[in-house]
Order: C-alpha cells, then sequence, then structure tokens
C-alpha cells in the first residue's frame, strides 16, 4: 500500500497571479506621518472664543465658583465646575452632572441675576 501525495501545481513566473500589496507599506521613502485635516481641533484652537471659553472655564474651576448652568430646554444646573474637555462639562452639586456644552444656552455665577 502507498500513499502519494496530492501537491497542487506551483504557477511559473509568467502565470502568477499579481500579489496585491497595501499601498502604505510600499512606499520607497519615509515622508512622514500622514497629514490629517481636523477641523474641529484646528478652527476651535485658532478661534478667540474658543480661548475666552477655556480661560473662563479654567479660572471658575480654580476658584470653584458656585455656577448656574442654563440648558436649552429652560433647566437649571446649579453646582461647581470640576471639569470639562471639548463636548462636556462636569458639574458638582446636589448631584454629580455631565452637561454637553452644546446643550447649554448661558450660564453664570449663582450671586448674579440670570
Amino acid at each position: 500500500m502507498s500513499i502519494h501525495a496530492i501537491v497542487p501545481p506551483v504557477p511559473s513566473a509568467a502565470n502568477a497571479l499579481p500579489q496585491i500589496r497595501n499601498p502604505l507599506h510600499t512606499r520607497r521613502y519615509n515622508a512622514g506621518p500622514i497629514p490629517v485635516h481636523m477641523p474641529s481641533q484646528s478652527v476651535a484652537e485658532d478661534n478667540p472664543y474658543h480661548q475666552a471659553e477655556l480661560f473662563y472655564l479654567q479660572k471658575q474651576i480654580q476658584s470653584q465658583t458656585p455656577m448656574v448652568i442654563v440648558l436649552e430646554d429652560g433647566e437649571h444646573v446649579n453646582g461647581c465646575i470640576e471639569w470639562y474637555d471639548r463636548n462636556c462639562l462636569k458639574v458638582r452639586g446636589r448631584f454629580k452632572t455631565l452637561v454637553y456644552k452644546s446643550a447649554i444656552k448661558y450660564m453664570y455665577k449663582l450671586g448674579e441675576q440670570g
């Protein structure tokens, strides 16, 4: 009893199928990172209103100023701002609340008239 192995034919160089290569791996030179334009970051960094907003929020966080945040639907959130990022604020009051900046109509210090 003999065992025969079935081996598929090896294509010759002339008949070989072209290999599909990833264009990122076939660079012949190192051009550095690929630039990516992120308008939300670059526009916001150059915007003087954005810089003023960041300065105001940092000042209120450092002084732990009690704030009233009025939302678009008329709801009021009272408390001190703990931190912020590009999209939201964390307010510590009666409850800890995460407020989206897009939902804020305006804000003022608790002692001031709104």
